[in-house]
């Protein structure tokens, strides 16, 4: 799309050569009222002058390089977005953020390049992407780690192959099977009750699930690890890659949570490097991209690249955010330039937390031993759990925002995680271990402990049975039944406490007195049941079959 008479040749040259070429107004000539008009509302919000000389950013990543430069032009806009660079922006929206993001919130001009069929700037950014992160292959994602993982698998699995995948995975994993046609052959992981959290995949439970599906000669499209999970819990990625590829069977791990690992020698190994062949990372979680901003890695050749690229091509939007792919690039550009070494304060601080919080009385720290299969914890994210206090999560993060206004990252019905980041300062980290050291003085009571410590509850998917595959409910009618006349029928709605986003009820399976005690539970500790056509849970969506 272009808006410009220009040469031919000109779309050709470098995306800074034709960013000049497509200045309009020649400096030194008179400009009209709608140009002046315009550069008093960029001066307002202290934007350079657009008919100032401009300087080369040299320095800047390859994308954002391109959109500072293209952004700076003194152009006659007549394409989309509507709010044409700033002048219509809504008002209420320029008081909250500024101009500068609408200026810079461009589409796919031509110097701006295609993130379909990428030849420019973007290309060059998702190069340098694949050196630093050690892929053979890296994609740009604006539709996050969802769109990763449902390309992934989309792409690995055809329609009635199996996706080998714990029954932990996020909702994502079963979106994915319903586009692919895949089914699924669930592991059941580890699940600690006292912390009521899932860990990760063992080799044996992986090796058991191939070995079963080939005595039923069925064909395994892919295994689908989450390493590391919301917790922080890396799974041995390494050994089951082995396996996995002794088979021929590729490897997907959603790595959502772990797009800084590898950069330290104190952060566990990456998924890259213990040879997975695709993973899909979340950019913007503990790296600095923007929200919604994610990446896809290949390494090897198992997987076929142009199916990759068509599956993508099918899932991301055709009016990508370019904010969001030159935060991409300034996020890769931001770890390279101290890549051993830009964790270091933020790991210091993880630690500094852990030793400031972990003899404070009442509170148990994940990790200390933690769940005994999988001692590999991601230092940045930190897990406190308050059960012997006689609070659930919820009870303690609802003290903690109301009384210390800290926000922690994911709360559960007995420990709350915490995200240590890039931006963590230590004012933030004392303020955290202030306001527990006072929840724990408020509510610590022995009776509390003796009635609280016993109470363990169990997996909610332990018994989980498959009537229907996720592709198979998803088309199948449905209809609504109270929750008391639920009981051995086939869901037929994704129902999961959020976050963290993994399903207690998936479509197809069949409805266990387990899972709805659960639910209830949850929800009546403060959880939000997402998924839910009822959110109150007095009534569930059965497959009506």
């Amino acid at each position: 799309m272009s808006f410009l008479l220009l040469p031919t040749s000109s779309i050709t040259t470098s995306p800074i050569v034709a960013s000049k070429e497509r200045s309009i107004i020649e400096p030194g000539k008179k400009k009209d009222k709608e140009t002046i008009e315009t550069a008093k509302l960029v001066t307002r919000d202290k934007i350079p002058n657009p008919n100032s000389e401009i300087v080369q950013p040299n320095s800047l990543p390859p994308l954002v390089s391109a959109l500072k430069t293209s952004a700076e032009q003194n152009a006659a806009s007549f394409h989309f977005p509507g709010h044409n660079r700033g002048r219509a922006a809504p008002s209420s929206l320029v008081q909250l953020i500024g101009l500068k993001p609408f200026l810079h919130d461009l589409p796919e001009l031509p110097e701006l390049d295609n993130l379909f069929s990428p030849e420019g700037p973007i290309l060059e950014a998702q190069k340098q992407a694949a050196n630093l992160f050690g892929s053979s292959e890296t994609w740009f994602l604006v539709g996050g780690t969802t769109c990763g993982i449902h390309a992934a698998v989309m792409a690995t699995c055809s329609p009635g192959e199996y996706l080998i995948l714990p029954r932990s995975s996020h909702i994502s994993a079963i979106s994915a099977m319903v586009l692919s046609g895949a089914i699924p052959k669930y592991i059941i992981p580890e699940y600690d009750c006292h912390w009521d959290i899932a860990g990760g995949v063992t080799l044996s439970e992986v090796e058991k699930a191939i070995k079963e599906l080939q005595m039923e000669g069925q064909k395994i499209g892919a295994v689908f690890i989450t390493s590391p999970t919301y917790h922080g819990i890396c799974s041995n990625v390494t050994d089951i890659s082995k396996l996995c590829h002794s088979y021929g069977i590729p490897v997907i791990v959603d790595e959502a949570h772990g797009a800084h690992l590898g950069f330290h020698h104190k952060l566990p190994c990456s998924a890259l490097q213990q040879g997975a062949d695709l993973a899909v990372q979340s950019t913007h979680k503990v790296l600095s991209s923007l929200t919604q901003s994610s990446m896809l890695h290949m390494s090897g050749n198992i997987v076929d690249r142009e199916r990759i690229c068509r599956c993508l091509q099918t899932l991301q939007s055709t009016s990508p955010s370019y904010l969001l792919l030159a935060s991409l690039d300034a996020a890769r550009a931001q770890l390279s330039e101290n890549p051993e070494t830009i964790f270091n304060n933020a790991i210091d601080l993880a630690f500094e937390t852990k030793n400031l919080i972990r003899n404070i009385p009442g509170i148990s720290v994940l990790g200390t031993p933690g769940i005994s299969s999988f001692p590999l914890i991601d230092p940045l994210r930190l897990t406190f759990g308050f059960w012997q206090l006689g609070l659930s999560g919820f009870e303690a993060d609802e003290m903690l925002y109301r009384d210390h206004g800290v926000i922690s990252e994911l709360v559960g019905t007995r420990s709350i995680s915490f995200a240590i980041n890039l931006g963590t300062s230590r004012d933030h980290i004392q303020r955290l271990a202030s306001g527990i050291k006072k929840i724990s003085a408020a509510s610590f009571s022995f009776q509390k402990i003796k009635e609280k410590v016993d109470h363990c509850g169990s997996s909610p998917f332990t018994d989980s049975t498959m009537s229907l595959n996720p592709r198979e409910s998803f088309f199948a009618s449905k209809r609504k039944v109270a929750i008391g006349e639920s009981l051995g029928r086939i869901c037929g709605e994704l129902i999961c406490p959020y976050p963290p986003g993994i399903p207690v009820m998936v479509p197809g399976e069949i409805i266990t007195k387990r899972a709805l005690d659960y639910l209830l539970q949850v929800r009546n500790k403060g959880a939000i049941i997402s998924g839910a056509s009822d959110p109150l849970l007095s009534s569930i969506v059965i497959c009506d079959i």
